[in-house]
């Protein structure tokens, strides 16, 4: 499969391992999937392709240089599509170098090990690769209530740990365009949501607890803005942008659907009360908790995905309350692969981050 393979790091995450199953859903190509299978990379994501010799799942550093020189070498692909990142906000404000390691070095090294690989291909070669980078709406700050929505020309103005991390990427990410000439592409998406998302995150989180008649952390009024976007649609996205985008160029991924994080619990809490009655815990809405903020907490975001739209003809497929409807399901559907993931590392997080927050 040389010069028709691609490499996706971070594979194995909720973003990337959603990827590579509609990869193979709609494309015979083979990937190479590099992930160090973190708390958050998990392989069991990938079951449905345990018997699929077009995948090959590869645990490994993006940060380990010699490493990725070698699968480059070895497989020889045509693009290498780059999702692997430290991205929760408030990991990020605990432990700020975890996220410079993983989201700034990791990102360097992939690029300059890109670089050499590109450089030795022939003309042809070198006019056919991509090197795609996958990145947040967060970079450009926060928004006010009127305040139109992020353009691809919009400031970049991070807020987070998170978000200053991601910002040096994308930076470097054009940089190596501009310099060098790899031909690179980026995308800044919405926040998402969908199955395989560690639960840590706020849909995830509030499902489970929702579930288990736990309280409901909801940071400061409840009134914070995110447009919300399906993951399968974030993923056809991406295929457009890789198979058709302009080199160079930076495109936004958006779901249209604008919510306020107390909104979005509320409709969880109706669909579990729904799907999964429980008479001891009654109504949900009632589990719901305010909780100290988190510090710096961006108001509002919000995604003008015209340019993407008017380029590659795509626009997201899903409404939000289908979307959230097939998520609450999923997870309804998925005792086991939940059970697998909630580790002693992950309790103790979570009574870090959340517990002690509704005890102040």
């Amino acid at each position: 499969m040389s010069g028709k393979t691609i490499i996706v790091s971070g594979g194995a995450g909720f973003i990337g391992s959603n990827f590579v199953l509609q990869w193979f859903k709609n494309a015979g190509m083979a990937l190479v999937n590099l992930d160090a299978l973190t708390y958050a990379g998990n392989a069991e994501n990938l079951e449905p392709l345990k018997s699929d010799r077009r995948h090959q799942l590869v645990r490994a550093d993006i940060c380990d240089a010699e490493h990725v020189a070698s699968l480059l070498r070895e497989h020889r692909p045509r693009a290498i599509v780059h999702f692997a990142a430290e991205s929760h906000v408030d990991r990020s404000i605990a432990d700020p170098g975890a996220f410079i390691r993983t989201n700034v070095q990791g990102t360097l090294n992939l690029l300059e090990q890109a670089k050499t690989y590109w450089l030795q291909l022939d003309s042809t070669g070198r006019q056919a690769f991509r090197f795609l980078h996958v990145s947040t709406d967060e970079v450009y700050g926060t928004l006010g209530p009127e305040d139109p929505p992020f353009s691809e020309s919009t400031a970049y103005a991070p807020n987070s740990p998170y978000a200053a991390s991601k910002a040096a990427s994308d930076h470097l990410v054009r940089a190596y365009h501009h310099t060098y000439g790899l031909p690179v592409l980026t995308t800044n998406c919405s926040n998402n949501y969908g199955p395989y998302q560690f639960p840590e995150k706020l849909i995830p989180l509030m499902i489970l607890n929702a579930l288990e008649g736990k309280p409901l952390p909801v940071y400061g009024d409840g009134r914070n803005v995110r447009d919300w976007l399906y993951v399968e649609d974030h993923c056809a996205a991406i295929r457009s942008v890789l198979e058709r985008g302009r080199v160079g160029e930076t495109y936004n991924i958006g779901g249209n659907s604008e919510r306020k994080n107390i909104d979005v619990v509320t409709a969880i809490c109706d669909l579990v009360d729904e799907m999964s009655p429980n008479s001891e815990i009654g109504t949900r809405r009632k589990l719901i908790t305010y909780v100290t903020d988190r510090p710096g907490h961006d108001r509002r975001y919000a995604i003008d995905a015209t340019k993407i739209e008017r380029e590659l003809g795509w626009r997201p497929a899903e409404e939000f309350e289908g979307g959230l409807r097939k998520t609450v399901a999923w997870y309804l559907k998925n005792a086991g692969w939940i059970e697998n993931v909630r580790t002693g590392a992950y309790k103790d997080w979570i009574r870090r981050n959340y517990d002690e927050r509704i005890a102040q």
